[in-house]
């Protein structure tokens, strides 16, 4: 399970990379938002290239 957590987060991360995003930034903000997402337009709303990164 912890290969595959990693995989994900690496992946993650990467797709960040990819878009120009900071990955710190983002996953700041992505776990600051996520306790509060209850619908599938509130995650995708945390997608990297969606999150609103003005405020980390």
């Amino acid at each position: 399970h912890g290969a595959n957590a990693s995989a994900n987060l690496y992946s993650l991360l990467q797709t960040c990379s990819v878009n120009g995003i900071d990955g710190y930034r983002y996953l700041r903000a992505l776990f600051t938002a996520l306790p509060n997402a209850k619908t599938a337009e509130d995650y995708a709303a945390l997608l990297p290239w969606n999150i609103d990164l003005s405020n980390g």
